[in-house]
Protein backbone atom coordinates (compact mmCIF):
# COMPACT_ATOMS: atom_id res chain seq x y z
CA UNK A 1 0.00 0.00 0.00
CA UNK A 2 1.50 3.42 -0.97
CA UNK A 3 1.67 5.83 2.04
CA UNK A 4 0.35 9.38 0.91
CA UNK A 5 3.12 11.45 0.51
CA UNK A 6 3.46 14.62 3.09
CA UNK A 7 3.65 18.36 1.41
CA UNK A 8 7.19 19.50 1.21
CA UNK A 9 8.79 22.88 2.45
CA UNK A 10 11.56 24.50 1.01
CA UNK A 11 13.92 25.64 3.65
CA UNK A 12 16.60 27.83 2.66
CA UNK A 13 19.47 28.80 5.30
CA UNK A 14 22.50 30.18 4.93
CA UNK A 15 25.71 28.40 6.73
CA UNK A 16 26.25 24.68 7.28
CA UNK A 17 25.37 24.53 10.98
CA UNK A 18 22.20 26.78 10.18
CA UNK A 19 19.03 24.80 11.39
CA UNK A 20 15.37 25.40 11.02
CA UNK A 21 14.43 25.60 14.55
CA UNK A 22 11.08 26.40 16.06
CA UNK A 23 10.01 26.86 12.95
CA UNK A 24 11.19 23.74 11.41
CA UNK A 25 9.67 21.71 14.59
CA UNK A 26 6.25 23.34 14.21
CA UNK A 27 5.74 22.80 10.31
CA UNK A 28 6.71 18.95 10.89
CA UNK A 29 4.27 18.90 13.49
CA UNK A 30 1.66 20.03 11.02
CA UNK A 31 2.29 17.29 8.89
CA UNK A 32 5.46 18.85 6.64
CA UNK A 33 8.22 17.32 4.88
CA UNK A 34 11.35 20.01 5.36
CA UNK A 35 13.72 19.87 2.31
CA UNK A 36 16.82 22.16 3.04
CA UNK A 37 17.97 23.88 0.58
CA UNK A 38 21.60 25.86 1.32
CA UNK A 39 22.62 28.25 -1.76
CA UNK A 40 25.70 29.88 0.45
CA UNK A 41 27.00 26.21 -0.22
CA UNK A 42 26.01 25.56 -3.83
CA UNK A 43 22.83 24.46 -3.83
CA UNK A 44 20.42 24.99 -6.96
CA UNK A 45 17.06 26.69 -6.05
CA UNK A 46 14.31 25.21 -7.82
CA UNK A 47 12.83 26.72 -10.51
CA UNK A 48 9.25 26.18 -9.73
CA UNK A 49 7.51 25.80 -6.71
CA UNK A 50 5.22 22.87 -8.11
CA UNK A 51 7.04 20.26 -5.98
CA UNK A 52 6.57 22.45 -2.72
CA UNK A 53 3.48 23.65 -0.46
CA UNK A 54 5.71 26.89 0.59
CA UNK A 55 9.29 28.55 1.23
CA UNK A 56 10.89 29.72 4.40
CA UNK A 57 14.04 31.97 3.84
CA UNK A 58 16.17 32.33 7.28
CA UNK A 59 18.56 34.20 8.77
CA UNK A 60 22.14 34.14 8.42
CA UNK A 61 25.75 37.12 9.62
CA UNK A 62 25.35 38.33 5.90
CA UNK A 63 24.24 41.26 4.74
CA UNK A 64 20.98 41.35 1.70
CA UNK A 65 23.71 44.17 0.47
CA UNK A 66 26.25 41.77 -0.10
CA UNK A 67 28.16 41.38 -3.54
CA UNK A 68 27.90 37.85 -3.44
CA UNK A 69 26.23 35.93 -6.30
CA UNK A 70 24.43 33.66 -4.15
CA UNK A 71 22.66 37.23 -3.07
CA UNK A 72 21.72 38.21 -5.72
CA UNK A 73 20.53 34.70 -7.35
CA UNK A 74 18.41 34.32 -3.71
CA UNK A 75 16.72 37.71 -4.32
CA UNK A 76 16.12 37.57 -7.61
CA UNK A 77 14.69 33.89 -6.82
CA UNK A 78 11.60 35.25 -4.80
CA UNK A 79 9.56 35.63 -8.01
CA UNK A 80 9.54 31.95 -8.10
CA UNK A 81 7.27 31.52 -5.36
CA UNK A 82 5.79 34.79 -5.56
CA UNK A 83 4.45 34.14 -9.46
CA UNK A 84 3.09 30.82 -8.55
CA UNK A 85 1.08 32.49 -5.14
CA UNK A 86 2.90 29.80 -3.00
CA UNK A 87 3.46 30.69 0.58
CA UNK A 88 6.60 32.13 1.14
CA UNK A 89 8.18 33.38 4.88
CA UNK A 90 11.14 35.28 5.29
CA UNK A 91 12.75 35.94 8.52
CA UNK A 92 15.38 38.61 9.17
CA UNK A 93 17.77 38.74 6.67
CA UNK A 94 14.90 36.56 4.69
CA UNK A 95 12.57 39.64 4.95
CA UNK A 96 15.42 41.95 4.03
CA UNK A 97 15.87 39.91 0.65
CA UNK A 98 12.32 40.13 0.20
CA UNK A 99 12.19 43.89 0.71
CA UNK A 100 15.17 44.36 -1.95
CA UNK A 101 13.18 42.29 -4.39
CA UNK A 102 10.18 43.96 -3.99
CA UNK A 103 12.33 47.48 -4.41
CA UNK A 104 12.98 48.36 -0.88
CA UNK A 105 16.26 49.07 0.53
CA UNK A 106 18.39 47.56 3.14
CA UNK A 107 20.27 49.90 5.77
CA UNK A 108 21.76 50.20 8.86
CA UNK A 109 21.15 53.06 11.58
CA UNK A 110 23.54 56.01 11.36
CA UNK A 111 24.18 55.39 15.18
CA UNK A 112 25.02 51.55 14.28
CA UNK A 113 21.93 50.31 17.01
CA UNK A 114 21.96 47.13 16.64
CA UNK A 115 19.16 45.08 17.66
CA UNK A 116 20.89 42.14 19.52
CA UNK A 117 17.97 40.46 22.65
CA UNK A 118 14.64 40.86 23.29
CA UNK A 119 13.14 44.17 22.61
CA UNK A 120 9.56 45.40 22.20
CA UNK A 121 7.33 45.87 19.29
CA UNK A 122 3.43 46.71 18.98
CA UNK A 123 0.91 45.31 16.04
CA UNK A 124 -0.43 48.00 13.21
CA UNK A 125 -4.25 48.00 12.94
CA UNK A 126 -3.82 45.40 10.25
CA UNK A 127 -1.53 43.13 12.47
CA UNK A 128 -3.94 43.16 15.03
CA UNK A 129 -6.83 42.43 12.92
CA UNK A 130 -4.91 39.29 12.10
CA UNK A 131 -3.85 37.80 15.04
CA UNK A 132 -1.78 38.66 18.66
CA UNK A 133 1.60 39.54 18.97
CA UNK A 134 3.94 39.30 21.88
CA UNK A 135 5.37 42.60 23.62
CA UNK A 136 8.87 41.61 23.14
CA UNK A 137 10.78 39.49 20.37
CA UNK A 138 13.92 37.61 19.89
CA UNK A 139 16.20 40.06 17.28
CA UNK A 140 19.69 39.60 16.29
CA UNK A 141 20.62 42.34 13.57
CA UNK A 142 22.09 45.37 12.35
CA UNK A 143 20.28 46.47 9.48
CA UNK A 144 16.77 46.87 8.75
CA UNK A 145 14.61 47.11 5.86
CA UNK A 146 12.56 49.59 4.02
CA UNK A 147 8.43 48.69 3.76
CA UNK A 148 8.03 47.82 -0.12
CA UNK A 149 5.23 49.22 -2.07
CA UNK A 150 2.18 47.42 -1.41
CA UNK A 151 3.37 45.87 1.35
CA UNK A 152 1.25 45.87 4.25
CA UNK A 153 2.91 46.94 7.76
CA UNK A 154 1.88 44.36 10.66
CA UNK A 155 3.83 45.38 13.51
CA UNK A 156 6.30 48.11 14.24
CA UNK A 157 9.37 49.03 16.68
CA UNK A 158 11.30 52.03 18.38
CA UNK A 159 14.32 51.99 16.70
CA UNK A 160 13.68 49.85 13.53
CA UNK A 161 9.51 50.74 12.51
CA UNK A 162 9.70 48.41 10.39
CA UNK A 163 9.30 44.35 12.05
CA UNK A 164 6.57 42.59 9.99
CA UNK A 165 4.88 43.14 6.86
CA UNK A 166 2.99 41.22 4.11
CA UNK A 167 2.87 41.40 0.75
CA UNK A 168 -0.39 39.65 -0.72
CA UNK A 169 -1.86 37.44 1.05
CA UNK A 170 0.99 34.76 1.36
CA UNK A 171 4.52 36.69 1.98
CA UNK A 172 5.20 37.71 4.87
CA UNK A 173 8.82 39.25 6.24
CA UNK A 174 9.56 39.54 10.04
CA UNK A 175 12.57 41.20 11.52
CA UNK A 176 12.52 39.30 14.22
CA UNK A 177 13.83 35.43 15.47
CA UNK A 178 10.76 33.42 16.70
CA UNK A 179 12.68 29.88 15.55
CA UNK A 180 15.48 30.73 18.29
CA UNK A 181 15.11 27.39 20.79
CA UNK A 182 17.19 27.76 23.66
CA UNK A 183 20.08 25.61 22.19
CA UNK A 184 20.32 27.91 19.44
CA UNK A 185 20.33 30.45 22.06
CA UNK A 186 22.97 28.92 23.87
CA UNK A 187 25.08 28.78 20.34
CA UNK A 188 24.56 32.64 18.89
CA UNK A 189 25.49 33.82 22.81
CA UNK A 190 28.59 32.07 22.69
CA UNK A 191 30.00 32.01 18.84
CA UNK A 192 28.76 35.67 18.23
CA UNK A 193 29.69 37.09 21.92
CA UNK A 194 31.95 39.58 19.66
CA UNK A 195 29.13 41.65 18.42
CA UNK A 196 27.58 42.51 22.13
CA UNK A 197 30.29 45.69 22.31
CA UNK A 198 27.87 46.96 19.23
CA UNK A 199 25.15 49.91 20.48
CA UNK A 200 22.18 48.79 21.91
CA UNK A 201 23.15 45.05 22.21
CA UNK A 202 22.16 43.04 25.03
CA UNK A 203 24.59 40.65 26.84
CA UNK A 204 24.44 37.32 27.17
CA UNK A 205 23.37 37.39 30.67
CA UNK A 206 20.41 39.99 29.78
CA UNK A 207 19.77 37.85 26.62
CA UNK A 208 18.74 34.75 28.97
CA UNK A 209 16.94 36.65 32.28
CA UNK A 210 14.87 38.10 29.80
CA UNK A 211 13.78 34.68 28.29
CA UNK A 212 11.77 33.14 30.51
CA UNK A 213 9.27 36.07 30.56
CA UNK A 214 9.04 36.05 26.68
CA UNK A 215 9.53 33.62 24.98
CA UNK A 216 5.88 31.90 25.87
CA UNK A 217 4.10 34.51 24.04
CA UNK A 218 6.38 33.92 20.96
CA UNK A 219 6.20 30.62 21.31
CA UNK A 220 2.60 31.44 20.87
CA UNK A 221 2.85 33.89 18.21
CA UNK A 222 4.22 31.59 16.02
CA UNK A 223 2.08 28.87 16.20
CA UNK A 224 -1.01 31.07 15.25
CA UNK A 225 1.43 32.49 12.65
CA UNK A 226 2.08 29.36 10.73
CA UNK A 227 -1.37 28.22 10.94
CA UNK A 228 -2.43 31.43 9.67
CA UNK A 229 0.44 31.67 6.66
CA UNK A 230 0.55 27.96 5.48
CA UNK A 231 -2.25 26.46 8.01
CA UNK A 232 -5.28 26.36 5.34
CA UNK A 233 -3.29 26.24 2.08
CA UNK A 234 -3.81 23.17 -0.27
CA UNK A 235 -1.73 20.76 1.20
CA UNK A 236 -1.63 18.78 -2.33
CA UNK A 237 1.35 19.70 -4.38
Amino acid sequence: MNKKLKPRILTIMHQETSTPGRVGMMLEDMGYHLVACRPALGDILPDTMDEFAGAVVFGGPMSANDPDDYIKKEIDWMAVPLKQNKPLFGICLGAQMLSLHLGGKVVGREDDYAEIGYYPIRPTSEGARIMNWPDHVYHWHREGFSLPTDATLLATGEKYPNQAYSYGDKAYGVQFHSEVTHHMMNKWTTKAAYRFVLPGAQNREQQFEARPKHDPQIKQWLGNFLNHWIGNADKHT
